[in-house]
């Protein structure tokens, strides 16, 4: 009887060590600690997108870079949508509590409407080193519907991640994109009254 149990005991360890790891999936979300300079009921309305992101980094997969020339796709840590659509509403979220604006949508969830600005966001870079820091280098304008007049902008960022997991890498890219809000928020708030 010993013997069985023994070699029961050794199957069902070796099929536990068999069983692959389950995926973990992340989304990047807006800053609640952004406040907005002043409060305009009447804001104009802003829609966030398009967002454009490099191939390298257009994948489930969250990608980080090993050394300056060796990067890795990691296939337990994975992004909840596509990461221009997650990009998308991190941005749209912050500026709508950097402008104090319940108007502000992403492109995939809002209405056409003539009074609105248009932003684009043209990420060039969006690196991830595990334990040390994210980059975004954003290229981003502003336009009113239909006109082609834009105020146009980059954002360099550069944020620590505060920690060796991957919720810490994801909040790091997260400040960084509300640090490019910042900077599209202000263009906003500089333009022609609303």
């Amino acid at each position: 009887m010993r013997p069985a149990l023994l070699s029961f005991l050794l199957v069902a360890a070796m099929l536990a060590g068999c069983r692959s790891p389950q995926p973990s999936f992340y989304r990047l979300s807006a800053d609640p600690s952004l406040t907005a300079a002043t409060t305009r009921a009447n804001a104009r309305p802003v829609i966030v997108g398009p967002v454009t992101v490099p191939d390298l980094v257009d994948r489930p997969q969250i990608v980080t870079r090993n050394t300056s020339n060796e990067v890795a796709l990691n296939e337990y840590a994975r992004w909840g949508e596509p990461l221009r659509s997650s990009i998308a509403d991190a941005i749209a979220g912050d500026l709508a509590l950097l402008l104090g604006s319940n108007r502000v949508a992403p492109a995939s969830r809002a209405i056409a409407e003539p009074e609105a600005l248009r932003v684009r966001v043209d990420i060039q870079q969006f690196e991830s080193v595990p334990g040390d820091a994210v980059a975004i280098d954003a290229q981003w304008s502003v336009r009113r519907f239909g006109d082609d007049n834009a105020l146009t902008g980059r954002s360099l960022v550069r944020e620590p991640v505060n920690g060796a997991d991957w919720n810490a890498l994801v909040a790091a890219h997260s400040r960084a994109l509300a640090s490019v809000s910042r900077d599209i928020a202000a263009a906003i708030q500089g333009a022609a009254p609303q």
